[in-house]
């Protein structure tokens, strides 16, 4: 529904008081009454609570802007509904009417609502009120520019003419059209407005129109009220000067009667008498008009007769009365999050505030004091006299809105009436108030003063527990740093920033286990310890140390344990909580599942299940009825001794606030985040969105006062996450959990907010109070406050589930998702698709999108999986409402209404195209989050030419800064974001930094390692003196800490958004290779737009990344690689298969069951696959490669600058080839490489690195079996191995890569400095506990999510200590056995010989039990799973032995997975290997990983802490690092020079007149030198191959391209080139070809020939002395142009074999078809060919395409199937100059015109090619699109026709 037909455009003008000009801000559109007003323009900063805001007196005459952008979205309650306490006066309100003279809003939600008690819109109460209001203006500017002037008046001018209707839709989403960001736009500037007198409301008696007339009386509940000792109600005079109905409640709430008074009142003379105590309202306007107020006020001062409280005006107008000034503000504050200082406790508190005036303190009269200073600015916040019970405060403590923490002040009031009742001694005593004295809590909470602090790490990164440990430990050990304290840190995981040189002093690499800690407290003596900062598994640790830290002289930081076990215990938690009447679910403990099923009774069905001290949910679930309880208990009693069952609440909002509290009991909440997902989805799985959407004032506060009163209760130190469900139909909730530790959640708030949660956390555990921190973004205000913002941020999680077999993806309680997004915007909007684009390079945002769900919309929305996002979108796409969706999903309709709006406007967008979209709707679509490449997929166009359509139309995006302030105070801060919802940047573009792109979200695959690459690659810039940008999106990393880079944008890694960024910053380059692999994804398309990318050229990386292209280049250099084919039929499979033989590894180019690739045994095994993986087809081909048995995998990570090594270091593998490099096991140096083999492997690295030209970091995976190694793959970017390697070897690889990129100084080789007995081992992180059903194997597909490293003396003390780091219990003492594989027996034989000896009991399955006792090992049988296990004997039970824990290690060793079975299918093995999981039991699935730990068990290592264990990068006193040792590598092996082959070439001296001429073996040659002379240009510019050639270029017809390139070329190889026309030749007198060709001949080395005569090659060839190169003769051919487009199609798609090339147009006379047709005859091609029937192909060159069987179709009219098969579009020109019939010319020349339309049908990786110049056959549209490869097309034939002269002219 529309929110009005009519929308009038508002003009808002602003003005200064004291001058006269006036400046027309902006524009927005009226949704309001339609009325101009004026006023003075305040703004406040509230994030929730427009309609108490509004209901303000405070606020009369005042036009109101609200910082927060989206206002509305909770409605407005009912104006009829009553207060149960005040009788008379509206319930919701504060006031009977709206007190604004207007609003001005961002954007505004409409009639699209959300909330239990909204009785209507916003909008329409103003409407009811008369009172105007705006959206469409950019408020964040507004308020900057009232910051930075002043108060200010300002006016709403409605606009007089016709009004406006802007196209848009339902739910508010396109209503701010014709306005773009405050600015008029298009067609709008002929409106007039109207026009109204300036008002200055401050020059008036705002308080005589705002206070009531007459007396009034309110009396409390007669059961609740107070008696006076005469037994009259205890009465309070309440002076009303424009009071506020929360004042009201407050008093009469506490059993006081209240009469209300007006402002001129003569109060005095009835004091004591009549009432007890005198209370002064809040109201608006200047003190300084309200003398009658202060004489009355200085007469009761005089008399003191009763106690005095006063709030804003009252507290000034107390001061007055005293005889102290008040003045004016420059702005005042407005907003809920002003913190105050007490000054008699040194406690400061979160205040709500409303004014424009404050009281000069330096004023105040002898006996008055100041009760309260604001913490931010210094003003004045409360008087007190120091010997009459007088006080008063600025802030309003009745909140509403804002927090509810000073309403005690009311009680302070109340509670001294009652004393001076009875004693009138009181009268001489000032008010008592809580909190102590300063000085006593000084000394009662003095700072922590420590010299040498531990940290503890969280260790690898798993599901529940990933790289936002990274940031908050990182974080934590800045601030120790800061403070001066010696660090030390404890973490295995190698690949984080917090284990690095520049952050802790020292580093343990070792498990984060009590054991271990233990012995480093030992060894290092620390004063105290940190166990905050690690996630769960440092909590562990600190809960099992808890008795013995003391003992060790180690005092715990931060929260006390004691809490941490409260939190951790459920059932402690709750007695804890509900003893403050608070409420947790309802919920019973049980430590064996028949308890359970007993408790569950009191509870009832459904329930949910959790394990206690677990985390992220694990072992936890939903259960419906008594068999589900029983499974999930089980599943739980393997993690935890104790389980928690709770009343399930799915359906109810979840809630999360983050809470800081200091040792002083300062206590704020940071950030409150709003779950989309109702409770029941895991947090770490759901949607969150901060700060909420749809709670009201009333419910935010409630729930924030609730979360200050538990932390308090709990006594939590640093900072702490509290989680609530929230009944959506009324203000009941329960709390869920309290996380006493830093969070996922905590590094999401402190993104969110830009408050950095850790360091501050690390700074309160050494006893600072909050209010002595200073806020770092601002530098002027204190970290004793709550962040306002003015964007709202949306999280969205990852998942990886399709790189697992069998594995649930339902989403549920227990967490899934490996990483997350985070994306801001100033609407919901904007922010939900950037974050969807974020999460995934494919999305393109909320939109339709085939999603890989295998059931229907409905069940999909019921029982939501890791498709809900694409499951919502379909559904809106296909109809369904927002009333049907939300009771599938009971997620909130305001958010479905905003995706609604989404889907419908994507819908609207489909009705246009790029040439009718109009400019304000292009505006829209921006602001509203859709991105180039989304609109290009609606108008069948493509991203770039919708980004020149939208560049031209002047719509770019606006930097904004995250301020923590909303632009309350400037900012120094370097945290930004780009949204279209703006009219002005907030910064200046003058550092033209360096950018690096970040890793993007963490996913199996890439993660926290990249982070590390990027955050060191910055560093070592910023070391070097440049300015650096950082662009990433990833809120659990340290990247997107905004203290590491000079700027960080908080940004999607997207084409669009980089080059938005590049342009902006007018960077100076960018670094892509440090991110992994989403920055070198769009390497390509930057490289090509100009953009500098620093490092190796995009053109090289794309080499390294195209199969095709990679193979050729290894063929040329000489390095080996597995044989390997594209094919498109089973039988071309089978072929294939049969000559190489079996293993092979296939991968499908297109999946759907999203397996990517499996290693195949058997060609019945490759049918099935197949069968089951896709249609093998030409458009579906497969790539199979031969799988080498038992090869070892090596590592090689290396620099290189202009393609010289100049570092480098090997690792191998210890598990064999064929189980993904990232879940291997990793040795480093290598302990059990042949010599030779290294040699080789850095021969072939330094190859690779020449060819590539590479500048930077590079990582090549080899296999190698008896000395001979291959290649696997090789990125051209920073690898997985670099943190590993570098921190190992203490070289770090990527300073040098980031050195060498940026053409500064760099030493090659630096020395190494490690001992003799010192060995690194890398191990994997698995999370197989977490995916329900995912087979825990190892395979060609990446499972792990995370790594740990440790060191040792010999690898098997290094694996042992990196095993136990994954969470790995050593066996004790009974261990199973399965293996698969009769070679596998053989192979482990000795090993479990070696247990049997240690003494181990042995059990065994069948065939494995058979064997062993076979070969003289003692063994008990296990019988494997059957069907009725019911009738096995326990004692031969191995589910039995699993469940019950009687096994310590379970080696099941399966036999070669042939095929991916279907996933109904399941094995014996698979269901044990998954019991194991599910029960904890210790699983090793790969023959080499249960070998060396076997061997590790058999040595029995002590595991004592040694030298080798830890890193000292700032050694302690009198501590020493010892000397180092130089490596340098081998010297490598030469390739065939350029130079070589040149000398022997097959056409030195020869003429080039056609394609015939050449084989495919000289072709091939060609293309090399091609390729050679493309990187010795990008090294060199020119080349000296041709000095002292000259090449004659005789040209009969124009041309630009040949004449051109030829000419270029012959100058890049160092010769001289002399062009010469036939018009400026003796040609013109009448002189021969021949003659003409003889004359040059005699002058030069070659000629260039181009002429209009099919003979004229042949003929100068016949009459020439020196070489002929033909440029085109006639219609007949053109040699150099076919190469260069052979040589295109190669570099553009990788190859030319198996292409479907379409040639269109004029085939006739194009002689670069006919050519390249011959030239096609070398190659397995289909042929499609489509010209009108008089420009056909000549027969000839046709019946050479039939013969070879390559001709696919020959037609007319250019067809979608033909388009949709073509992976060349090979257009031409119809040439006018051939046609001697100009009346045919003009019936054919525009038969074919390729635009955007003609593309739709196309493949994404296909290429539209033409050979230039066009006329009107390719629209300019196409142009934009990256398939357009004609402009590069000329690039390439510069390089073909260098290689060309070379190959001929050289000496």
């Amino acid at each position: 529904m529309e929110l009005d037909n009519e929308y009038p455009v508002v003009a808002l003008e602003l003005k200064h008081p004291q001058v006269e000009s006036t400046n027309r801000f902006g524009y927005g559109y009226s949704f309001g009454a339609i009325k101009s007003v004026a006023g003075e323009l305040v703004f406040q900063t509230g994030m929730v609570g427009y309609p108490e805001s509004i209901t303000d007196p405070s606020y009369r005459g005042q036009i109101l802007v609200v910082t927060f952008p989206l206002v509305g979205n909770y409605g407005v309650p009912s104006r009829e509904a009553r207060d149960a306490l005040l009788k008379d006066l509206p319930a919701h309100f504060e006031a009977a009417e709206v007190h604004i003279a207007g609003l001005i809003v961002a954007s505004y939600s409409g009639e699209d609502f959300s909330h239990h008690l909204a009785a209507s819109s916003l909008g329409q109460w103003l409407k009811e009120q008369d009172v105007p209001a705006i959206y469409g203006i950019d408020t964040r500017e507004l308020t900057k520019r009232i910051r930075e002037e002043g108060s200010m008046l300002g006016r709403l001018l409605i606009q007089q003419q016709e009004l406006h209707s802007p196209p848009g839709l339902a739910n508010g989403t396109a209503r701010t059209t014709s306005v773009v960001n405050g600015s008029l736009k298009h067609g709008y500037s002929n409106l007039s407005f109207e026009d109204v007198p300036w008002k200055d409301p401050n020059g008036l008696n705002l308080v005589a129109e705002v206070s009531i007339k007459s007396p009034r009386v309110y009396s409390p509940n007669p059961s609740t009220a107070l008696k006076h000792p005469s037994g009259r109600p205890i009465r309070v005079l309440f002076v009303d000067v424009g009071f506020k109905y929360n004042q009201l409640r407050c008093l009469v709430s506490r059993g006081v009667e209240v009469e209300l008074v007006p402002w001129d009142y003569d109060f005095h003379k009835e004091a004591g008498r009549e009432y007890d105590g005198l209370f002064v309202s809040n109201g608006p306007g200047d003190p300084a008009m309200m003398e009658k107020t202060v004489q009355h006020l200085a007469l009761a001062l005089q008399e003191g007769k009763t106690p005095i409280f006063g709030i804003c005006l009252g507290h000034q107008l107390l001061a007055r009365a005293a005889g102290a000034d008040t003045m004016k503000m420059k702005f005042g504050n407005r907003g809920h999050n002003i913190p105050c200082t007490n000054l008699l406790s040194g406690r400061c508190y979160i205040t709500s505030q409303n004014h424009g005036y404050a009281v000069d303190s330096r004023t105040l009269p002898q006996n008055w004091r100041e009760l309260f200073v604001n913490a931010n600015d210094g003003s004045n916040e409360g008087i007190h006299h120091v010997s009459r019970p007088y006080f008063s405060v600025q802030f309003h403590p009745e909140s509403a809105p804002g927090p509810r923490d000073t309403e005690f002040l009311f009680d302070i009031f109340i509670n001294t009436i009652k004393k001076t009742l009875a004693s009138p001694a009181h009268l001489s005593q000032p008010v008592r108030f809580p909190g102590g004295d300063l000085l006593e809590n000084q000394s009662m909470n003095p700072r922590v003063h420590v010299k040498k602090v531990l940290v503890l790490g969280s260790g690898g990164l798993s599901i529940g527990q990933a790289g936002e440990f990274d940031y908050s430990g990182s974080q934590a050990i800045k601030a120790l740093k800061e403070e001066g304290i010696y660090t030390i840190l404890i973490n295995p995981n190698i690949a984080t920033i917090q284990t690095s040189k520049g952050l802790a002093d020292k580093v343990y690499f070792l498990p984060v286990n009590a054991e271990f800690v233990r012995k480093v407290i030992v060894h290092e003596r620390p004063d105290a310890i940190y166990v905050t900062f690690g996630g769960q598994t440092a909590l562990q640790v600190g809960i099992q140390l808890k008795d013995e830290l003391e003992g060790l002289g180690v005092r715990v930081l931060g929260t006390p344990i004691d809490t941490i076990i409260t939190t951790e215990d459920r059932e402690l938690f709750a007695r804890s909580i509900e003893s403050i009447g608070e409420s947790c679910a309802k919920s019973a403990s049980a430590s064996s599942v028949e308890e359970a099923k007993r408790v569950v009774k009191d509870i009832g069905y459904p329930v949910i299940v959790r394990a206690a001290y677990a985390l992220g949910g694990l072992g936890s679930g939903f259960a419906e009825a008594e068999n589900g309880l029983v499974e999930l208990c089980n599943r739980a009693f393997a993690a935890s001794p104790q389980v928690l069952i709770e009343r399930s609440m799915k359906g109810w909002k979840e809630i999360e606030y983050e809470v800081v509290r200091d040792a002083h009991d300062n206590c704020i909440t940071v950030c409150n985040m709003e779950n989309f997902d109702p409770l029941g989805i895991h947090t770490g799985d759901s949607v969150v969105v901060a700060p909420s959407q749809t709670l009201s004032d009333e419910d935010y506060n409630m729930l924030r006062t609730t979360a200050v009163n538990v932390i308090r209760h709990l006594g939590v130190v640093g900072e702490c996450n509290i989680q609530y469900a929230l009944n959506p139909d009324s203000r009941e909730y329960c709390i869920i959990e309290v996380n006493a530790r830093l969070s996922r959640s905590s590094a999401l708030a402190s993104k969110a907010t830009g408050y950095p949660l850790a360091f501050i956390a690390a700074k309160l555990g050494l006893g600072i109070p909050l209010n002595e921190i200073k806020n770092s973004v601002t530098k002027v205000t204190c970290a004793c406050f709550e962040p306002s913002l003015d964007y709202v941020v949306v999280k969205i999680p990852r998942w990886d589930l399709k790189k697992f077999t069998r594995v649930s993806t339902l989403l549920g309680s227990s967490m899934k998702s490996v990483g997350e997004v985070m994306s801001i915007g100033r609407n919901f909007e904007e922010a939900i698709q950037k974050a969807i684009r974020a999460v995934d390079v494919n999305n393109l945002g909320f939109n339709e999108t085939t999603a890989l769900m295998s059931i229907d919309i409905d069940t999909e929305l019921q029982t939501p999986s890791d498709q809900r996002m694409f499951a919502l979108a379909n559904a809106m796409h296909s109809g369904y409402g927002v009333d049907k969706i939300w009771e599938l999903t009971k997620i909130d309709k305001w958010f479905l209404t905003r995706l609604k709006g989404l889907s419908d406007f994507g819908r609207l967008m489909t009705r246009y195209n790029s040439k009718t979209i109009p400019t304000d709707l292009l505006q829209k679509a921006k602001q509203l989050g859709f991105a180039d490449r989304q609109l290009a997929k609606f108008w069948d166009s493509n991203e770039l030419a919708v980004r020149r359509i939208r560049v031209d139309a002047g719509i770019t995006p606006m930097v904004k800064q995250i301020d923590t302030v909303a632009a309350e105070f400037p900012a120094y801060t370097n945290y930004l974001y780009l949204t279209y919802n703006g009219a002005s940047h907030d910064i200046a573009f003058n550092d033209n930094g360096i950018m690096v792109l970040g890793s993007g979200v963490y996913r199996i695959g890439s993660s926290v390692e990249f982070d590390w690459c990027s955050v060191r690659a910055i560093r070592t810039l910023r070391d070097q003196g440049y300015k650096t940008v950082m662009v990433n999106y990833n809120p659990e990393t340290v990247s997107t800490d905004y203290d590491e880079a000079d700027r960080l944008y908080f940004e999607n890694i997207t084409l669009e958004t980089v080059l938005d960024i590049y342009q902006l910053e007018s960077s100076s380059g960018v670094m892509l290779s440090m991110g992994g692999q989403t920055p070198n994804n769009i390497a390509v398309p930057l490289y090509r737009l100009s953009v500098k990318i620093l490092g190796t050229s995009p053109e090289m990386i794309d080499t390294a990344e195209n199969r095709y292209k990679f193979s050729r280049m290894l063929d040329r250099i000489g390095v080996d690689q597995p044989q390997w084919k594209e094919l498109t039929s089973l039988d071309e499979a089978n072929e294939f298969c049969n000559k190489v033989t079996y293993p092979v590894l296939v991968r499908p180019s297109y999946v759907l069951s999203g397996a990517a690739m499996n290693t195949v045994y058997s060609k019945d095994d490759l049918a099935n696959y197949l069968q089951q993986a896709a249609d093998v087809s030409k458009d579906h081909p497969v790539v199979i490669t031969k799988y080498i048995e038992n090869a070892k995998e090596i590592e090689m990570d290396a620099v290189a600058r202009n393609g010289k090594m100049i570092g480098h270091f090997i690792s191998e593998h210890v598990e064999n080839a064929g189980v993904h490099s990232g879940d291997a096991t990793l040795i480093q140096p290598p302990q059990d490489l042949d010599p030779e083999t290294v040699r080789r492997i850095e021969d072939a690295t330094r190859k690779i690195g020449d060819a590539l030209n590479v500048t930077g970091p590079y990582n090549i995976q080899f296999i190698a079996k008896d000395n001979d190694i291959k290649v696997i793959e090789c990125n051209v970017r920073a690898s997985r191995s670099f943190p590993f390697v570098s921190k190992v070897m203490g070289v770090d690889l990527i300073e040098m890569a980031t050195k060498a990129m940026a053409g500064l100084p760099v030493k090659e080789y630096p020395t190494v400095a490690i001992p003799s007995d010192y060995v690194g081992v890398k191990v994997p992180q698995f999370s197989f506990s977490r995916l329900s059903g995912a087979d825990p194997v190892l395979g060609v597909e990446m499972a792990s999510t995370g790594e740990v490293a440790c060191f040792g003396r010999t690898k098997y003390e290094a694996y042992t200590k990196a095993l136990i780091s994954t969470g790995f219990k050593l066996p004790r003492k009974n261990i199973l056995l399965s293996i698969g594989s009769f070679k596998d027996k053989m192979e482990m034989l000795p090993s479990v010989r070696k247990l049997h000896e240690l003494g181990y009991n042995l059990f065994a399955t069948a065939g494995t039990a058979d064997y062993l006792q076979e070969h003289g090992i003692p063994t008990k049988y296990l019988e494997a799973l059957r069907g009725h296990e019911a009738d096995q004997k326990p004692e031969y039970s191995l589910t039995q032995h699993l469940a019950n824990a009687l096994i310590d290690l379970y080696i099941n060793l399966p036999s070669s997975n042939r095929f991916r079975r279907p996933a109904s299918y399941v094995s014996k093995g698979y269901r044990t290997r998954r019991m194991a999981v599910d029960y904890q039991t210790p699983l090793v699935t790969n023959v080499k990983n249960a070998k060396i730990l076997i061997e590790a068990l058999v040595r029995k290592y002590d595991l004592e802490i040694s030298e080798v264990d830890y890193q000292t990068f700032v050694p302690a006193p009198g501590a020493q690092i010892d000397g180092m040792t130089d490596l340098k590598g081998a010297q490598a092996t030469k390739s065939p020079s350029l130079h070589q082959l040149l000398r022997s070439s097959p056409f030195k001296g020869k003429h080039i007149i056609s394609v015939n001429q050449f084989t495919r073996h000289e072709l091939h040659l060609l293309f090399t030198v091609a390729s050679e002379m493309r990187l010795g240009v990008e090294r060199e510019g020119c080349l000296d191959i041709l000095k002292g050639k000259v090449l004659h270029e005789m040209f009969y017809e124009p041309s630009t391209r040949t004449l051109v390139s030829f000419d270029t070329a012959m100058r890049r190889l160092g010769g001289v080139s002399i062009p010469i026309t036939e018009s400026h030749s003796s040609t013109a007198k009448g002189e021969s070809l021949k003659d003409t060709i003889r004359t040059l001949g005699a002058y030069g080395d070659a000629i260039v020939l181009r002429h209009g005569n099919d003979d004229s090659a042949s003929i100068a060839a016949k009459y020439s002395p020196v070489p002929i190169l033909n440029a085109g003769n006639g219609t007949r051919e053109h040699p150099t142009q076919a190469f260069l487009d052979l040589y295109t199609i190669r570099e553009e798609l990788g190859t030319v074999n198996g292409l479907t090339i379409t040639f269109l147009g004029d085939l006739r006379y194009g002689r670069t078809v006919h050519s390249l047709c011959e030239l096609l005859k070398h190659y397995d091609v289909s042929v499609q060919l489509v010209a009108p029937a008089s420009l056909a192909l000549p027969e000839k060159v046709c019946a050479g395409l039939k013969s070879r069987g390559q001709l696919r179709v020959e037609q007319t009219e250019l067809s979608e199937d033909v388009v949709a098969r073509s992976d060349v579009l090979y257009c031409t020109r119809v040439q006018k100059e051939r046609f001697e019939d100009e009346a045919l010319y003009e019936s054919v020349k525009d038969a074919f015109v390729v635009n955007n339309t003609t593309l739709k049908a196309a493949k994404a990786n296909m290429v539209v090619m033409h050979p230039l110049p066009r006329n009107m056959e390719i629209a300019e549209e196409v142009d934009f699109d990256p398939r357009a490869a004609y402009f590069r097309q000329m690039k390439y034939g510069m390089y073909v026709r260098m290689a060309l002269l070379a190959l001929v002219l050289a000496p």
